[in-house]
């Protein structure tokens, strides 16, 4: 027996809000503070990309290869990670994970080269990569049932982290400069005392409460269909998170060209859109648990489709209204894809988690690449005309099977 299975029994407390499903709001909650605290300092990096394009004299290309960096590490490692806990639970990944993250805000605290900046990237990456599966897994240990609920909390944690980003940096960074970003090893720090915490607590957990409860409404797919269904959802996370990367990393470029508005205006309004996107996905979770998965996604995406082509052509005051209505509505479906997806291949949390997390640092790293690469060549604004048309792959929600088992008559 090892030295980590002695005296490591569930307390008869937490034994009986699981069996009765309760939801664990402390743990649930603990896990959201600390998933915005890893993505309020992710978030930091294309904040400061105008500081980064003036101070190394950087083209768009460039600024996409430090995002398409950052990306791939934080998205390859992912899958693999939540299929390697999912057999061998790893609890102290995650404060581990955040050290690292640690360590890439001080490289980039006083990188002195564009080289320097992409290792920058690239360690935030590793943090992030090993941070999001053990973490969703904790979520939904905790969520008494309501996976969508539980899984809408922890997104929004990272969302809200998100949206500070650019206020972050346009009350701290930009004012001070570049090695001003060392006070976000603060945040770090507080983020690797929580999980330490939580890294505790997941080893005290019956591990297969979750696995037995969610396996009981689910219908087992057929190869084919799960193919099908993971095919789905890979063309919506693409649809998806391209739209996203277009603002979230090149809005404050838009807005500036566009309407000569000030750097620290248009991270204000980078902010605004952040926030819409994390109150849209904190609805998106329980209102898939009332009405279903696929009638989120559903709403979503059609929901998206009168705004997105009109964007480009709005004034200063509709193009922040409209990128608000776009947050809000688009956002909503990333939790019910999460739990989706983990219905189609049950037993596979961490798996599941690390695909869906890695895929969407992933497509938002090659989307920020491939448009920066746009955006030189045509103009930032030929990337919104483009981008318009990306919601109208939602239709592809058509064909995606049921996983919910009928009752038999």
């Amino acid at each position: 027996m090892s030295s980590t299975e002695v005296n490591h029994a569930p307390s008869e407390g937490t034994n009986a809000a699981l069996n009765t499903g309760k939801f664990l709001t402390n743990i649930v909650g603990a896990v959201a503070l600390t998933h915005g605290c890893n993505d309020l300092i992710q978030a930091t990096l294309p904040s400061i990309y105008p500081l980064l394009k003036a101070n190394y004299a950087l083209s768009y290309a460039q600024i996409g290869m430090i995002a398409l960096v950052y990306q791939i590490t934080a998205s390859l490692l992912q899958p693999w990670v939540g299929l390697y806990t999912d057999k061998h639970p790893k609890p102290y990944l995650l404060p581990l994970g955040m050290g690292v993250t640690l360590i890439g805000i001080g490289v980039l605290a006083v990188a002195g080269s564009y080289a320097m900046l992409l290792l920058a990237a690239a360690l935030v990456g590793v943090g992030s990569s090993t941070f999001h599966p053990e973490a969703s897994r904790v979520a939904r240990m905790a969520s008494g049932g309501r996976f969508g609920t539980a899984q809408s909390a922890f997104q929004v944690g990272g969302n809200a982290g998100t949206a500070f980003g650019p206020v972050i940096a346009a009350l701290l960074i930009l004012p001070h400069g570049q090695l001003s970003v060392a006070w976000l090893m603060l945040i770090a720090l507080l983020a690797i005392v929580v999980l330490t915490r939580i890294s505790r607590w997941t080893i005290h957990h019956n591990r297969n409460f979750v696995k037995k409860h969610s396996d009981e409404d689910n219908v087992r797919l057929p190869r084919g269909k799960v193919v099908l269904a993971l095919s789905v959802v890979g063309v919506l996370l693409l649809a998806k998170f391209t739209y996203i990367a277009s603002i979230s990393n090149y809005y404050t470029f838009y807005l500036i060209q566009r309407f000569d508005i000030p750097l620290e205006k248009a991270q204000f309004c980078l902010f605004a859109f952040l926030a819409a996107v994390a109150v849209g996905t904190f609805v998106g979770g329980p209102v898939g648990d009332r009405i279903g998965r696929k009638a989120v996604i559903w709403i979503s995406f059609l929901g998206v489709i009168p705004f997105a082509p009109v964007l480009p052509h709005a004034n200063f005051f509709w193009t922040v209204t409209l990128t608000l209505i776009i947050g809000l509505i688009l956002s909503s479906a990333f939790a019910a894809l999460v739990v989706y997806a983990q219905e189609v291949i049950p037993g596979r949390t961490g798996m599941v988690a690390g695909i869906m997390f890695g895929t969407m640092f992933g497509v938002g790293g090659i989307a920020a690449a491939g448009l920066g690469r746009l955006a030189d060549l045509h103009g930032i604004i030929t990337v919104y005309n483009a981008c318009g048309f990306l919601p109208l792959l939602g239709l592809a929600t058509l064909l995606m099977p049921e996983t919910r088992k009928k009752k038999s008559t």
